[in-house]
């Protein structure tokens, strides 16, 4: 077995998205994300073959780190979330995050 439990050469495919990348609207308003954790956590759990999510707020934006169990997961994630994304925040809808992805090789969690 590899790390995480799964079998060896079995990777995991995660992609990171700095999800503020122009420096607007996301994190602007302090607490918008954080009213919206729910709706989120609906919107990622619901993607086949989800592993991990995370959010992060950084100084000057924030990022997400996602785990799915192949690039199908990783690839609907980004459609809803750019979904979601055009319904609930209009202001950054014309910004894509910057993505990059590749498959995990150690993956801890407790």
């Amino acid at each position: 077995m590899a790390f995480g439990g799964r079998p060896e050469g079995d990777p995991t495919h995660s992609p990171v998205r700095d999800v503020d990348a122009t420096g607007q609207g996301l994190w602007e308003s302090r607490g918008w994300l954080a009213r919206r954790t729910d709706e989120v956590e609906q919107l990622i759990r619901g993607v086949s073959g989800f592993v991990s999510y995370c959010l992060v707020r950084t100084a000057d934006g924030g990022f997400s780190v996602s785990v799915f169990e192949d690039r199908a997961g990783t690839e609907e994630s980004s459609r809803r979330a750019g979904d979601w994304i055009r319904q609930n925040a209009p202001q950054v809808a014309g910004s894509p995050p910057e993505v990059i992805e590749g498959e995990a090789i150690l993956q801890l969690s407790n």
